[in-house]
């Protein structure tokens, strides 16, 4: 029994020999071709995000207090312009309407009265029973009466018009983006209850860097990237692009509006706004940095994307590192990608950053 226990030892020997020659440290390392960044002169552009918004859009509150009776509408409904939206609790209202009218008959019947006392006043004056002071001071009454119904009469307006505001009403046609109240709520004057928008026209709205805004405004052209038919995205051009004049002092960026061609977008939607063909910045002056502020452009497969991380590798002496970019490109974009940070022209970085994250990996000699 020991000879084939020593055969089997002998065995066992050989096939740990032979593993032994073929470890991965002896396998060939992957050579990964390099490309240098170059700053192109011509084509600069920047890209920003963007918010769809309607044009016309209007937050509709209350102008009376009171319970809300009725919701008529909820968010997505069509609404034509005059249709009642909601009802707020008229009771009140309709007191002091009922009030007002009584002050007006009131008013009216001071006022009627004045009149004859005054038109007695003229007829004992000129019978000379009265002084020139008694007659007016009839006057007097009587355009004080006149006046009193004036007033009478604008209350009663004023609560007539306070009682139609307990009707909730749509200002022009459109879509209820979002409701804010529910029935049994209670309304006040300026409390929103829903916002209304109109779905046609649509514009994007994008927020650029106080920094570029100067850069921007010599774009030579401005798209807008949207959904279209299928699932895809599409570069439209502006009907109207409106750069307002001041920057926001908090987040210190100047705000682009956009007006749309018919776009199948919704508002609140993300969007992406380009600024093309942007004039090559000026000769720096003195004491300021000289670094390029073209965006450098590379192939897609030279950019390495893992959730937020978005990075490229680049050579150091005989190695890759990962450095971290920023990118003005979608990650869903098959096309060329733009670096606008981390890292500088001149720099040599890996044309294939899946390769270039294998174990052992090295760049090819130039």
């Amino acid at each position: 029994m020991a000879f084939p226990l020593a055969r089997h030892c002998c065995l066992s020997a050989t096939l740990l020999l032979t593993l032994s020659v073929w470890t991965p440290a002896q396998a060939a390392a992957p050579v990964v071709p390099t490309l240098k960044l170059q700053a192109q002169a011509q084509g600069l552009e920047r890209q920003w995000e963007g918010v769809i918004q309607a044009v016309r859009q209007s937050t509709v509150a209350a102008q009376v207090p009171g319970n809300v009776t009725a919701l008529l509408v909820k968010a997505g409904d069509t609404v034509k312009a005059g249709q009642v939206l909601a009802r707020i609790d008229a009771r009140d209202t309709s007191a002091g309407l009922l009030r007002s009218q009584a002050d007006v008959a009131q008013a009216e019947a001071q006022f009627n009265q004045a009149r004859m006392q005054w038109e007695r006043s003229q007829q004992l004056k000129a019978q000379g029973f009265i002084s020139d002071a008694a007659l007016d001071s009839a006057r007097a009454q009587w355009q004080a009466a006149q006046a009193g119904v004036a007033a009478a009469r604008a209350g009663r307006s004023q609560a007539a018009l306070a009682q139609g505001f307990t009707t909730v009403t749509a200002p022009f046609d459109g879509r209820v983006l979002n409701t804010h109240v529910e029935v049994g709520d209670l309304a006040a004057p300026g409390r929103p209850v829903l916002t209304l928008y109109a779905p046609r026209p649509l514009r994007a709205v994008v927020q650029v860097p106080a920094s570029q805004a100067d850069a921007a405004r010599t774009a030579q052209r401005v798209e807008v990237e949207v959904p279209v038919a299928g699932g895809q995205a599409a570069w439209l051009k502006p009907t109207q692009v409106v750069s307002l004049p001041g920057a926001d002092p908090v987040s210190q960026t100047v705000e682009w509006r956009l007006d749309l061609p018919e776009v199948a977008a919704l508002p609140g939607q993300t969007v992406r706004v380009r600024f093309a063909d942007l004039k090559a910045p000026s000769a720096p002056t003195a004491g300021a940095s000289t670094q390029a502020t073209a965006p450098l452009t590379v192939p897609a497969q030279a950019v390495l994307r893992r959730g937020e991380l978005t990075a490229v590798y680049v050579v150091r002496g005989d190695r890759f590192m990962l450095q971290a970019v920023r990118t003005g490109t979608p990650a869903t974009s098959t096309g060329p990608v733009t670096l606008l940070s981390g890292v500088r022209p001149g720099d040599v970085i890996a044309a294939d950053a899946l390769k270039a994250g294998l174990a052992n990996a090295t760049p090819a000699k130039p």
